[in-house]
């Protein structure tokens, strides 16, 4: 039904007053719409302690403090859509040794009480349980078996509503303490989860640690995991561990992990993943090899992902959405090219998604396409040549990274070019992990790599060639910060993404040396979908959408005539 005059002008108030409360609660913060922005490098901050140590085993927040079969290691994933949530658990002790022999995951039940009540806890949920290994056919290391995981499904459930919970096996008086965890918002224009934040390399060190108490005094909704997260396999079998692998253990037959650093790391996050729902992107350092060139396993087994419920075949690679945000998560280690299952489930994924119900898409995965950092430059540059036309396509509006041990953010950009129609790409691996911090860039004097060495070792390929036009034509890397490359900075931290309406999102860098409440690094991130839009499916279009074109069109206007945001 058509609008009526009074109708339209109270939109139009309402609209325009949103913005103005905007620009007075925020008037000193930068938004993409003035970029693309000069390049800014900070300086390497002296009293940085980029050395980071791993939490020791005696450590009290990662020593088993359960009894018999009593859960432990609790998460909460999101489901695809906001009405279900998935919680994962384990009971029992893992085994470490030569001859060991896995538990039977069917002697210990799978179960869930929950309920908007605190007591008496209405609703039961069955699930699902397993038990993986982590073996070696080589003489003298120490094969793993880990304790009975649980998946279980919950559904039905309202939004934006808080739910009780406790998971175990009641037969057994095996159970949890009750916890409690908040729903997503129905996706729609209007709604969003209030914070979310992103967080990448975390690792188990005194510095993740430090990540951690810095992101849950920012009260998150939601967690983004980008990848790498416990670096298990930095340590041989027996527990010796290294800041660098291939330096100190260059002859070892496999590339060993220590398996029980994943369970140090999910009784560490529990106490924050057991009420936030965490979502996991894959890493490098989740490869894992092992006998029968098995990959992943310890990755694909102890968390739950939506996978099924986003029509993907692979944990590798899913969708969810969180209120009006689509999320769509890629495997960076995992066949991308045009004719590999990923690519053709990310096609339809996009063109599935409608922008009138959750405007924002948001896209991540775990190697960079946009780092200047001389760590992992152009690495993943065969994924890239294979899917950034696709994104850019579809309009990504944001895209975030791990990887590089530092902080990055661009201007908006595609085909290494300025461009205001494409995607922020923001690389946040800087949790805290022990490996080496970023601090080189690629821009600086000796310091481009070789193109050879560039390629992912796992996933092969070469695609990086030198620049064919612009300021860095007939060169592999450029002589100054690229002109994409909007802000970077080596230091240790999380972000937190907050979206405020279908065109604003305040994006906050949080650097560990500063209070918790102090922005390393902050913008705007602005939506444009008039000058940017993506194509609409027919029965997408009617009168109240051609109107809403029209006053954001209005209020663009009003804004570059008076600065109201």
């Amino acid at each position: 039904m058509p609008l009526c005059l009074g109708e339209m002008g109270a939109v139009f108030i309402l609209l325009i007053l949103n913005l103005f409360l905007i620009n007075c609660e925020n008037n000193n913060i930068p938004t993409t719409l003035e970029g693309p922005f000069k390049p800014v490098t900070i300086p390497l901050d002296k009293s940085f302690r980029g050395h980071a140590i791993d939490l020791p085993e005696t450590d009290r927040r990662v020593q088993r403090i359960v009894k018999g079969f009593e859960p432990e290691q609790i998460s909460i994933t999101l489901s695809s859509t906001y009405d279900s949530v998935w919680i994962s658990w384990i009971t029992g002790e893992f085994q470490t040794g030569e001859n060991i022999k896995p538990m039977n995951h069917k002697t210990v039940g799978s179960v869930v009480h929950y309920g908007k009540l605190r007591k008496p806890l209405l609703h039961k949920v069955t699930g699902q349980s397993l038990v993986y290994s982590q073996l070696y056919p080589f003489e003298g290391l120490k094969n793993y078996t880990s304790g009975i995981i649980h998946h279980v499904c919950l559904t039905g459930l309202e939004p934006h509503t808080l739910y009780y919970y406790r998971c175990g096996d009641p037969s057994m008086a095996a159970m949890s303490d009750i916890y409690s965890f908040k729903t997503m918002p129905v996706s729609s224009r209007k709604n969003y989860p209030r914070r979310i934040a992103v967080v990448g390399d975390l690792g188990l060190t005194y510095n993740s640690t430090s990540t951690i108490d810095h992101l849950s005094r920012n009260k998150p909704d939601l967690i983004l995991m980008v990848g790498d997260l416990c670096y298990a396999n930095l340590y041989l079998t027996n527990g010796t561990g290294s800041d660098c692998y291939s330096c100190s253990f260059p002859d070892t037959p496999i590339h060993e992990t220590y398996q029980p650093r994943w369970d140090y790391w999910g009784r560490f996050m529990q106490p924050l993943i057991s009420k936030v729902p965490i979502m996991m992107v894959q890493g490098n350092h989740e490869i894992e090899e092992q006998a029968e060139n098995r990959t992943f396993a310890s990755y694909t087994s102890r968390f739950a992902f939506p996978n099924k419920e986003s029509g993907s075949s692979s944990t590798f690679y899913y969708s969810f959405n969180a209120g009006g945000v689509h999320f769509i998560v890629l495997g960076g280690y995992v066949a991308y090219n045009k004719s590999d299952d990923q690519f053709n489930w990310l096609e339809k994924d996009l063109a599935s998604v409608n922008r009138e119900v959750t405007p924002w898409l948001v896209a991540t995965w775990h190697p960079p396409w946009y780092t200047t950092y001389t760590a992992h430059y152009r690495e993943a540059e065969c994924m890239k040549v294979a899917m950034e036309e696709l994104l850019y396509k579809y309009k990504v509006d944001i895209v975030f990274n791990g990887h590089v041990h530092a902080y990055e953010r661009s201007n908006r950009v595609y085909n290494y070019t300025l461009d205001p129609c494409g995607p922020v790409y923001i690389s946040i691996g800087d949790g805290g992990n022990r490996e080496k911090m970023s601090i080189k860039h690629a821009d600086d004097p000796g310091y481009c790599p070789e193109p050879s060495t560039t390629p992912d070792q796992f996933m092969g390929g070469f695609c990086a060639y030198n620049f064919t036009s612009g300021p860095a034509a007939g060169k592999f890397c450029w002589d100054r910060q690229p002109e994409y490359s909007a802000y970077r900075e080596t230091s240790f931290g999380h972000g937190i993404l907050e979206v405020k309406n279908e065109t604003h999102a305040l994006w906050t860098w949080h650097r560990n040396q500063d209070m918790y409440n102090k922005a390393g690094d902050q913008i705007y991130i602005v939506r444009e979908p008039e000058r940017c839009p993506v194509e609409k499916k027919v029965n997408e279009l009617g009168g109240i959408d051609k109107f809403k074109n029209v006053t954001l069109s209005l209020a663009g206007l009003i804004n570059n005539e008076f600065g109201l945001i």
